[in-house]
């Protein structure tokens, strides 16, 4: 067996444990939250005989070892449950909302992905001068703001100032491309000056410290004009942590749209989640939480091989 192929099932054995952890504390993490699901569906007029007949038919009267593990052994089988507040099946309430997330994750990452390398390399080209400051400031700027912070100040600015976007991301099946281009734009903005900015530090000390390498210093004593000495010298070198970074962050445009979603009222996985959450929707929160947490583990994965395959010292490590 191969360093690669020991790599990615150590990796994924790690990630299967990793999801199981994470199943259990969410599920903890739901019981001790204060409410009763059954009080809030049925009304305060409720009878105590109506709460307890209805705690039977959702399976809550069951002790909370005993329904984790029906649940664990069906999501085993494919099966993720119904939604205790609404009744529908966990797939049906996932479907759409994963649609919408991945259609704002990936518009988002369309954009600030190249924008972010080109940034890191100029700096990295341009070292120390006014560009490369201007630049780094401004990273350190975005880095520093909370989202919500974000999104309110880009609400404030083009949608009540000066009225070029909606202050709120509805969109549904019947909304066009262009439709949708236009309303998630604000929602996407976000998520893109606070991916951008970490990006592109990151791509800049990649090249930084590629350039420190004696190949390089011999390149330019033979006279290659700068350009191509990072282009064709040190970018290829920088790839692998270049490629971490880039992985890391689309986990976070895609995990990481809870806030973004909920101050746009946004109909997708981060808003679902919150809304489960209010109402103790377990099968829901565990779906969720379970699909982001995958998320996050096989792109980090994704992000050991690329790594590895675009070394070739880490390739043919003897």
């Amino acid at each position: 067996m191969t360093r690669l192929q020991k790599l990615i099932l150590s990796r994924l054995a790690l990630g299967i444990a990793t999801l199981f952890v994470v199943s259990a504390l969410m599920f903890v993490g739901i019981e001790l939250l204060p409410g009763d699901l059954a009080q809030q569906i049925l009304g305060q007029s409720a009878t105590p005989e109506t709460l307890a007949a209805f705690r039977a038919e959702l399976g809550l009267d069951q002790a909370p070892h005993t329904r984790y593990l029906d649940w664990l052994s069906g999501v085993v089988q494919g099966d993720l449950g119904q939604s205790l507040a609404s009744g529908r099946e966990v797939t049906d309430l996932l479907s759409t909302r994963l649609a919408n997330t991945m259609f704002l994750a990936g518009y988002a990452a369309v954009i600030a992905v190249p924008i972010a390398v080109t940034l890191g390399l100029l700096a990295a080209l341009w070292r120390n001068s006014l560009f490369d400051r201007s630049a780094n400031v401004g990273a350190l700027s975005a880095i520093s703001m909370p989202e919500f912070f974000v999104a309110y100040l880009l609400i404030l600015v083009f949608s009540i100032k000066l009225g070029w976007f909606p202050t709120l991301a509805r969109i549904d099946t019947a909304t066009s491309l262009g439709q949708a281009l236009h309303v998630t734009f604000l929602p996407a903005l976000t998520l893109i000056m606070v991916v951008i900015a970490h990006m592109m530090r990151m791509t800049r000390a990649a090249i930084i410290n590629v350039l420190a390498a004696p190949y390089i210093e011999m390149a330019r004593l033979k006279g290659v004009p700068r350009w191509r000495v990072v282009l064709r010298h040190a970018l290829p070198n920088a790839l692998a942590p270049i490629i971490n970074v880039i992985a890391l962050n689309l986990a976070y445009l895609i995990v990481g749209v809870v806030v973004v979603e909920v101050v746009f009222s946004y109909p997708g996985l981060g808003q679902l989640l919150v809304d489960a959450v209010a109402s103790r929707d377990f099968p829901v929160v565990q779906a969720v939480g379970l699909f982001f947490a995958g998320t996050y583990i096989l792109l980090n994965v994704a992000a050991d091989i690329l790594s590895i395959l675009s070394n070739p010292r880490l390739r043919h490590a003897r």
